[in-house]
């Protein structure tokens, strides 16, 4: 019988992804919106819908608003060769800024994007003007949920969370899903079923070494 998957964590909140995270990998495959600021010869195959140029170089032409996935965007972005620039996703804006920081709690994050940090973050790799404000809007927005989320979890044991987890993004669920391992860890310690502590491998192996450099 072959093993569980054993969850690799997320690398999104930092500079580049975690490609050994299955979160990473769907992440990275959101779409993002961009514009050509170049003809790109030999793309158009692939957007057919944008080819303009002739069968020979079939090339998507310069101007050209794409929906690229978040990996291929940024393998294409290059502020000194200007080859495509990034437009912001309407949660990012302004607008939805402002909701966040009127009552972010209020706002199903897994509708609007189900891994709505990560991909936030990552964002900051294209230089926007906006990149602090959208820096900002994901810390308050986090620290803003993060006190109910936390609440929830220690105080819904044995209750269907169902519905308050189907509003969480991805890493709001593992918080979430850490605070109530966390509470059935302590239920069972108050009911007497926790498990024995020992002595890790680690001990027990240098314990082992010593008992024999010592009869040596």
């Amino acid at each position: 019988m072959s093993e569980a998957y054993f969850r690799v964590e997320s690398g999104a909140l930092g500079p580049e992804e975690n490609f050994l995270s299955l979160d990473d990998i769907l992440m990275s495959h959101e779409k993002l919106p961009v514009r050509t600021e170049i003809p790109m010869p030999r793309l158009g195959t692939f957007f057919l819908d944008r080819s303009g140029g002739s069968e020979a170089d079939n090339a998507i032409p310069q101007g050209s608003k794409l929906e690229l996935p978040l990996w291929l965007a940024k393998g294409l972005f290059d502020n000194k060769r200007r080859i495509l620039s990034v437009e912001l996703p309407k949660i990012y804006q302004e607008g939805w800024r402002t909701v966040f920081s009127a009552d972010a709690n209020v706002v199903d994050l897994h509708k609007m994007g189900p891994h709505f940090y990560g991909f936030g973050s990552q964002l900051l790799h294209f230089d926007s003007p906006e990149n602090t404000d959208i820096s900002q809007s994901l810390l308050q927005t986090f620290v803003g949920r993060f006190r109910r989320i936390m609440d929830s979890s220690q105080n819904a044991y044995n209750e269907d969370t169902s519905a308050l987890v189907a509003r969480l993004d991805e890493m709001e669920r593992g918080l979430f899903q850490t605070g109530q391992k966390g509470l059935n860890d302590f239920q069972n310690w108050e009911k007497g079923q926790a498990s024995q502590i020992t002595a890790s491998n680690l001990v027990q192996n240098y314990t082992k070494r010593k008992f024999t450099d010592m009869e040596d």
